[in-house]
């Protein structure tokens, strides 16, 4: 994994806005709908070739593939997981990512009005997903498309370095139930060996895996019945499980993700840096990239003032939101860079986002394509001017 050496390198969480016609053929296939299949991968390896090209032409150095040909960050992995099926459940009360939460008892009006907006999501409703059999990993022709296609992208690109994200098994056992195994643990045993397969065949192929684990700070908003202390125990189990799916990978050639998923709402419940921070550094990872610009955590660069960040590891922090349509000032960046490279030293910060700005395919983003491609111009920027600060 390259390190700021000699400049402050840029990247980004991963999830970018799918184009529209894109959307409407990974909606078809998500609902079960027909859909032409020859002209959904070309459109694909077309729509990668694009972001990848738009990543390098704006000055992001480690770059991805926009996670183009996946419904959402967590969704995919159902193609590619044995052992699960749909089944159909009623619904009852409040549905969405902060159905239940202490967000949602702290801010009912406010949600109430967040669900009224058109459904813009591939996600199919009514479903849930059991464990009723071996969890096993299918998705080997999957991942080797998504390969592919990335490499041929890549091809003529100027570019530092080339991640691919994948999902963690904390987010694989958020929402599917199991009926199958004994425990939880030996369920989560099972979710870690299926997905390991996936990320070594992501690091064989020669790119940096990303594991994307926002659940790992969203379960104590998600969890308003437990304590600080039994949400913490909770994550340092969950951590067991994804060192387990890391397994032999070497840990510089893996960066971890976590954030407060994304949600554009108060979040006056996110969990602190503080209060998970030791948790996430226990990951078997190189880097670990988190949320550091939105108002309710640009502050917490403070906790590396006195956390330990360990030996040959490095911080990704956010320093553009995807929270917000305004774009960023170069100069605020260049002194959101400065402030972590001052703490754990210049060669160990990488200047990224809080969070994809679209981990679930959607018609009409949050923030529009065109205010997230002004915003890596920024992130762009902004590093030069911490890179002059830094190095002189």
């Amino acid at each position: 994994m390259k390190l700021s050496t000699e400049r402050i390198l840029t990247t980004h969480v991963g999830s970018l806005a799918r184009p529209p016609d894109l959307f409407d053929m990974l909606a078809a296939r998500a609902s079960g709908q027909p859909y032409d299949t020859v002209a959904f991968e070309a459109r694909v390896r077309q729509a990668v070739a694009d972001v990848v090209r738009r990543q390098a032409e704006l000055g992001i150095d480690i770059i991805d593939d926009g996670e183009q040909g996946k419904p959402g960050f967590v969704a995919y992995i159902s193609e590619r997981l044995a052992g699960f099926e749909a089944q159909p459940v009623a619904q009852q009360g409040p549905t969405g990512p902060e159905a239940g939460s202490r967000e949602l008892q702290s801010f009912p009006e406010f949600y109430a009005q967040s669900a009224r907006r058109p459904a813009a999501s591939t996600a199919v409703p009514s479903m849930r997903i059991v464990c009723t059999g071996p969890i096993t990993y299918r998705g080997q022709d999957a991942v080797q498309r998504d390969i592919a296609t990335f490499k041929a992208a890549l091809q003529g690109v100027r570019y530092e370095e080339a991640f691919l994200p994948a999902i963690s098994v904390t987010n694989i056992e958020s929402g599917r139930r199991n009926e199958y195994y004994h425990s939880e643990d030996e369920f989560l045993e099972a979710i870690a060996k299926a997905i390991h397969e996936e990320y070594r065949a992501i690091v064989d192929a020669g790119f940096v895996l990303q594991i994307d684990d926002p659940r790992l700070s969203t379960y104590y908003n998600a969890m308003p019945a437990l304590s600080l202390a039994e949400c913490r125990r909770w994550a340092e189990k969950r951590v067991e499980f994804v060192n387990l799916a890391i397994g032999d990978i070497p840990p510089d050639r893996v960066r971890f993700h976590t954030c407060y998923s994304i949600d554009i709402g108060p979040r006056i419940h996110d969990m602190p840096l503080k209060d998970i921070v030791d948790i996430m550094l226990k990951v078997n990872a190189g880097a670990y990239s988190f949320e550091a610009s939105n108002p309710r955590h640009e502050h917490e660069y403070h906790v590396w003032e006195t956390v330990r960040l360990p030996q040959g590891k490095a911080i990704i922090p956010g320093v553009i939101s995807h929270t917000t349509n305004l774009v960023e000032h170069p100069e605020l960046i260049a002194e959101r860079i400065v402030r972590f490279a001052r703490a754990v030293g210049r060669e160990r910060v990488i200047a990224g986002g809080d969070c994809g700005f679209s981990a679930q395919a959607r018609r009409e983003p949050d923030i529009h394509p065109s205010v997230v491609w002004a915003k890596f111009e920024a992130l762009a920027e902004g590093a030069r001017l911490a890179t002059k600060d830094l190095w002189g």
